[in-house]
């Protein structure tokens, strides 16, 4: 299965540099057999730009993700608790072979769905 997950340029710019091994959910999906993302970039690109495998998903705490994470979070804690801000826990998705596409393609090329929210399933 895979998911459409809206990440902003900059937090795509961190995954391809390998600096940002971690996208973080405020919720999650709840199919468990979800094990590739597919990447829409949010505006100004506004385009699905690549993939990655789903390697796992941590469910923690917001201070124990943080600590498990930080090192490979590519955002710094101010931005991290912020982000999390009133939440007991939090997700992180462990990006595994992050694919960038040579073209980037407009979403309604590919798939009949608006950009999501947070995420989409796509059969």
């Amino acid at each position: 299965m895979n998911v459409l997950l809206s990440i902003k340029p900059e937090f795509i710019d961190l995954i391809v540099s390998g600096e940002k091994q971690y996208e973080f959910r405020k919720t999650i999906f709840k199919r468990k057999d979800v094990s590739t993302i597919i990447v829409y970039a949010t505006t100004p690109v506004s385009r699905v730009v690549g993939e990655f495998e789903v390697d796992y998903i941590l469910c923690k705490d917001v201070n124990s993700l943080w600590e498990e994470t930080k090192s490979f979070a590519g955002v710094d804690e101010d931005f991290f608790f912020n982000y999390f801000n009133n939440k007991e826990k939090g997700y992180a998705i462990k990006i595994k072979n992050y694919n960038q596409y040579p073209e980037h393609k407009m979403l309604t090329e590919i798939y009949q769905s608006p950009p999501p929210q947070s995420f989409a399933y796509i059969y």
